[in-house]
């Protein structure tokens, strides 16, 4: 079979394509694709292999599967697949070590103040200092605070076993628009969380889930920190209890447009002197998690050709 990838530049350069190479009979490889050239780059490949290129319905006619080389799948029209019984694949769980580790550096730099206290030092606030050290911004000290995590898939287990190893106290929030589920809501745990993480997907029910109304119920001096999609948090309402010192830092991997091209207050936010973080998606970039996406997608062929 015939076989396209649209956009392999989000791989990276040094990624070996090899496992998915010899189970098609032509692979076409393109860097990227554009909104205009998806028609002309697809041509007549019955295998589709995509990581944001989005697909619609008159992309997908003719297609017999597509592959998406991430975890979310809502760049394909999924009703239209069905219809055209394309089965869409994707891959889970490929670097959760790494957006784990991503997720400790955030809520790390975010409890040492390591945004103020960079630019203090880079504005020569410590050398002009009286003393040895600068303590102009207070620090969070982890041990005995509570973390609240949305979102308990490989990636929110992962980040509460590191929670425990710095002597935290863990609670998981009961997954949005699922009534079956017992755990407690986000809005009871949000008036204890010392650090909120998420790590849910981005859905009808997860849309700003931590807007200004559900802000209102945060503890005071609460870090927040976002590795799971864009629009999952309000960033603006996010940004503007940052800036009330309503919670004590903020830290995103994700933005609801990505690229940002045109541009995103908290990119503006930067300038300020505040406890700010943000990262440009790149939580999943380790060279390890690269490969398995890879791996996993080969594994995912291999199982649609045996049928």
């Amino acid at each position: 079979m015939k076989a396209v990838i649209l956009d392999a530049a989000t791989l990276g350069q040094d990624i070996d394509l090899a496992p998915i190479q010899t189970l098609v009979s032509d692979l076409i490889v393109h860097s990227t694709t554009t909104a205009s050239q998806v028609d002309e780059h697809l041509g007549d490949a019955q295998l589709v292999l995509s990581n944001k290129v989005v697909l619609g319905a008159s992309q997908l006619q003719g297609r017999k599967a597509v592959f998406v080389l991430a975890t979310g799948t809502n760049n394909v029209d999924q009703q239209a697949a069905l219809a055209l019984s394309i089965p869409v694949y994707n891959v889970e769980n490929y670097g959760a070590d790494y957006v784990a580790q991503h997720t400790w550096m955030l809520i790390l730099s975010l409890a040492g103040r390591y945004p103020q206290y960079q630019a203090a030092v880079a504005q020569g606030q410590w050398q002009a200092n009286p003393y040895f050290c600068l303590n102009t911004y207070t620090t969070t000290q982890l041990h005995g605070k509570h973390l609240v995590l949305q979102g308990s898939g490989h990636i929110g287990r992962r980040v509460a076993s590191i929670a425990e190893s710095f002597g935290m106290r863990v609670s998981v929030a009961a997954r949005p628009g699922d009534s079956t589920d017992s755990r407690p809501p986000l809005q009871q745990l949000l008036p204890e969380a010392d650090v909120l993480s998420f790590h849910c997907p981005l859905t009808s029910h997860t849309r700003h889930l931590l807007n200004s109304d559900t802000l209102a119920q945060v503890k005071p001096g609460c870090l927040v920190v976002n590795c799971a999609r864009g629009g999952v948090i309000d960033e603006g309402a996010c940004l503007t209890a940052l800036r009330a010192g309503d919670i004590s830092g903020l830290a995103t991997d994700v933005l609801p447009t990505e690229p940002p091209v045109a541009g995103h207050p908290l990119l503006d936010a930067l300038a300020e002197p505040l406890n700010l973080v943000i990262t440009p998606h790149n939580a999943w970039i380790s060279p390890e998690a690269r490969h398995n996406i890879v791996r996993l997608t080969a594994l995912n062929m291999q199982r649609f050709l045996a049928g």
